[in-house]
């Protein structure tokens, strides 16, 4: 089961295991990171559109701690569900994506 995480709740979700490194896995396209994109607080970002993510799964280490998201849940729960199905545990899907975390941070355009 894929977690579901509000924008809020990310650095709770991620303090639940400390030894693990944070990793926020933004899977939108490059012209909607530039659009719109958060700042790493606590967490590292690494961007990798969804159709690539087959090819650069050694980017993702067993370490991580995954949340997935894209513009408003669906790509990033299918990545998750991706993840998981390759043998990745700790993932979650950032409920609502950066629509979402535009509401919870005002200084993240919405698109």
């Amino acid at each position: 089961m894929i977690d579901q995480v509000r924008p809020a709740d990310l650095a709770a979700w991620f303090a639940q295991d400390p030894a693990a490194i944070p990793v926020l896995l933004d899977v939108r396209e490059p012209w909607e990171l530039q659009t719109a994109s958060v700042t790493p607080q606590g967490f590292t970002l690494l961007a990798i559109p969804m159709n690539e993510i087959p090819g650069r799964l050694a980017e993702l280490g067993e370490d991580h701690r995954i949340a997935c998201l894209c513009h408003h849940g669906a790509r990033s729960q299918r990545v998750a569900a991706f993840l998981n199905q390759d043998g990745f545990a700790e993932l979650a899907n950032v409920a609502g994506g950066i629509d979402a975390w535009s509401s919870h941070d005002p200084t993240v355009p919405r698109y």
